[in-house]
């Protein structure tokens, strides 16, 4: 226990033999319950796991996928399970040993304090993370970081993509975990359902470790497009769900109005080219429709993300 709330740690593990052993040894005496979720390795991973189980068998769980449901849907069953189990926190860390046990109690405290429903690890508040990091990897996350401020409305988050994170009893029964995305978007996804619930979420430093024999399948530049998909279905999502059906708020109408009106310079701007291109001569009237349309976009969606901001600055 921690402070006086029961812990548990849900480790998501796909093919992690070399460093699955190394992330059991070293979790922090306080947590009370390992869950790890083997989503269907195809090495060595579950026999190891199940060796150390016996020796913890109250404190290691085990649960199995027969198939891969990727890193979301592995984490989705641990949280289900410490739900069900009535923890009163449930923290997230790799089985590849890339986040240091050291870094937990800082997640954890402002959890066990009630200062936080969630607490999510910023490897960028470093100093180290430009230099750790690989720049692709680093690069990929600080774009999709941004959308995910405009689609979740954390405006004050960053490093999205962190898995190092730690939610509360709270926020583990508003959550309907059966409708979360299974894939590597699955932060993204959990930021804008958490929002939705009012929940407050809390940044904390942590340090960035790479080069310790961990193997990624994540190739940031490809998961750009479907990560960025997702995260715009999601921000349809919240305006609906948060802005509409369960409260109102005037930024809808300014965030219609900007999409409208970028979405409506695109013809302007095509016929502008097309008629300089014809008549060698720039269509004045044309050119002042385009630069209006735009500046008025710009300014409306500028005016949605103040208020959206100014909304959700409680959720600090």
């Amino acid at each position: 226990m921690y402070k006086g709330h029961t812990v548990g740690v849900v480790v998501p593990a796909y093919n992690e033999e070399k460093l699955i052993g190394q992330t059991i040894e070293t979790m922090p005496t306080f947590v009370d319950k390992i869950v790890i979720v083997d989503d269907g390795c195809k090495d060595r991973t579950a026999d190891i796991v199940k060796q150390y189980q016996a020796e913890q068998p109250e404190r290691i769980v085990l649960l199995r996928h027969q198939t891969n449901q990727g890193v979301g849907g592995a984490i989705t069953s641990g949280y289900i399970w410490c739900r069900d189990a009535e923890l009163d926190m449930a923290a997230v860390m790799a089985g590849d040993a890339q986040m240091d046990p050291q870094d937990l109690p800082a997640l954890v405290d402002p959890i066990a304090e009630g200062k936080a429903d969630y607490t999510k690890g910023n490897r960028f508040i470093s100093g180290e993370s430009w230099r750790k990091i690989p720049k692709i990897r680093y690069l990929g996350n600080a774009v999709l970081t941004m959308l995910t401020k405009i689609a979740s409305g954390y405006w004050h988050v960053a490093d999205s993509q962190s898995g190092y994170t730690v939610i509360n009893k709270k926020a583990l029964h508003a959550i309907n975990w059966y409708d979360m995305y299974k894939g590597y978007g699955q932060p993204n996804d959990l930021l804008v359902r958490l929002n939705i619930n009012n929940m407050r979420v809390l940044d904390v430093e942590i340090r960035p470790i790479y080069g310790i024999g961990e193997k990624s399948g994540i190739h940031p530049l490809a998961i750009i497009p479907s990560i960025s998909w997702l995260i715009m279905k999601m921000f349809v999502f919240r305006m609906w769900h948060k802005y509409i059906i369960r409260d109102f708020h005037p930024l809808v109408f300014f965030y219609l109005l900007a999409f409208f009106l970028i979405f409506i310079s695109i013809p302007l701007f095509i016929r502008l080219v097309w008629m300089t291109i014809l008549t060698n001569n720039v269509p004045p009237i044309n050119a002042l429709a385009l630069i209006f349309i735009i500046i008025m976009g710009i300014q409306s969606l500028f005016f949605a993300m103040w208020f959206d901001m100014s909304y959700n600055q409680d959720l600090k």
